[in-house]
């Protein structure tokens, strides 16, 4: 897994990308109804479509969004995925993969001289 400065970031460059098709595949696959709906019946027999490593197949059960990017998942395409099972907003997701409540993560953004995001 590729990381850089500042700390807790991760490339995804073309390695990860390949890395992680199987599973950025599976989850832009939820952007059908019909999938999602499937998803949720079933979700082993969903995954079982997929090529996915145990280790990727493991950390979506546990909901550990930031084991999934560092598993190769795209963060727009895991964010379909949290759109079925954890509805969340884009900047909740990014506070638990940053291991900081949702306040904290604003806070430490707005800090940074970034934008209020809190979509």
């Amino acid at each position: 897994m590729s990381q850089s400065d500042p700390p807790g970031t991760y490339i995804f460059d073309g390695k990860m990308a390949r890395a992680g098709y199987a599973l950025s595949k599976m989850a832009m696959s939820l952007a059908k109804s019909e999938n999602r709906a499937a998803f949720k019946r079933d979700e082993n027999a969903y995954l079982d479509r997929y090529a996915l490593t145990p280790e990727q197949r493991d950390a979506i059960k546990q909901r550990d969004w930031l084991r999934l990017v560092q598993l190769g998942g795209n963060i727009y395409y895991l964010y379909k995925l949290t759109a079925i099972v954890d509805p969340m907003k884009m900047s909740e997701l990014g506070a638990s993969q940053a291991g900081l409540a949702h306040d904290e993560f604003i806070k430490r953004n707005e800090q940074r001289g970034h934008e209020p995001w809190r979509g």
